[in-house]
């Protein structure tokens, strides 16, 4: 009964055969490996982008911070939602490997709307050498709270951007839950709705430890490679990055385990809407849900030995009657049964 986090799960089947299929022999070092050719073959191939040039590196903070700073400039701000991962999660490192570029917060939630960034950005003067310069709008797809832009969203927003000569990245960590929800092609998603650059995550949805960074414009190749091995990021025996990403995007591996993670959060929300006592603070749209059950709910579910994230409390002082929003995620291994169980000790 682990809801944890996508984090906390098993990889992929596929991603450990590729694994051990890779520690065979010699291969080159650095990102030269054959592997590495087949991963950017399929990636350019599944975005529908012939040039597009794609890395690897082993987490989502690098991935999102080096992706930042190769469009960015040390005299720029990053707009973003003040739930977006880089302002919350990541301990300042898109600032640090920007060089010092701000971040600039757009409107209250997790999602961002054309009107709100059009007024974020006019509150720094153009050309105003006193004020940080218009940098990258970086998005998050699914968002931290579980909710999705439709492809028209991010068209629309990426719009704003293109009128102040913004690039535009999007933090795809749960990049396969969002496409397995909406039903549309990566390259809808994202070079066509005007996105510049994608961390595309493998962590998260089966892999080990890897995500890819892709730049839709070569222009932006060099600089990203040299951020890269400059910031320890640049894996030696990069095979074994490369081989957990080809077991991910064998066939639709990356998209089949998106599916049952997403599958497995609806059937979850399922049973919980059975529950008076559940209040969703959002509707659930991937593989995470967001409700308020009691304290005192909360307390014999994980004495019973159920893991989940909680973000209101404290568990062990208040009233018992006291909602508290709780995070609950699942993963591609997680079974109905397991499900099942969890949804049968909250009935009680």
């Amino acid at each position: 009964m682990n809801f944890a986090s996508d984090n906390a799960g098993p990889a992929l089947p596929q991603v450990m055969q590729a694994m051990i299929a890779a520690n065979e022999g010699f291969m080159p070092s650095y990102g030269e490996d054959a592997l590495m050719g087949r991963v950017r073959d399929r990636l350019r191939e599944l975005f529908e982008a012939p040039q597009a040039s794609v890395y690897l590196v082993g987490t989502g903070t690098a991935a999102n911070a080096l992706g930042l700073a190769t469009l960015s400039q040390p005299w720029q701000t990053v707009f973003c939602t003040p739930l977006a991962h880089i302002h919350v999660d990541e301990c300042n490192a898109p600032e640090f490997f920007t060089g010092g570029a701000k971040l600039s917060l757009v409107g209250e939630a997790d999602k961002m709307t054309p009107a709100e960034l059009q007024a974020a950005i006019a509150a720094w003067p153009a050309g105003d050498v006193h004020a940080p310069q218009y940098g990258p709008l970086a998005l998050t797809q699914a968002t931290e709270r579980g909710r999705l832009y439709t492809c028209a969203e991010i068209a629309a927003l990426c719009d704003v951007a293109r009128t102040h000569g913004m690039p535009t990245h999007l933090d795809g960590a749960r990049f396969a839950n969002a496409v397995a929800a909406l039903g549309c092609t990566p390259a809808e998603m994202s070079w066509r709705a005007g996105i510049d650059a994608v961390s595309f995550g493998g962590t998260k949805n089966g892999c080990l430890g890897v995500e890819a960074v892709i730049f839709f414009s070569p222009e932006n190749a060099w600089e990203f490679e040299l951020r890269r091995k400059r910031s320890a990021h640049l894996f030696s025996k990069h095979r074994f990055l490369s081989a957990q990403m080809l077991g991910f995007l064998e066939g639709e591996t990356w998209l089949d385990a998106a599916r049952t993670a997403n599958a497995r959060a609806a059937y979850l929300a399922e049973g919980l809407r059975e529950v008076a006592e559940v209040d969703f603070a959002f509707e659930p749209e991937v593989n995470m849900i967001f409700a308020r059950l009691p304290r005192a709910t909360h307390q014999r579910l994980r004495a019973a030995g159920a893991s989940y994230a909680l973000y209101e409390g404290p568990l062990d002082q208040g009233p018992g009657d006291t909602p508290l929003l709780a995070r609950f995620v699942c993963d591609w291994s997680i079974t109905e049964t397991d499900i099942a169980r969890f949804l049968a000790l909250l009935r009680g």
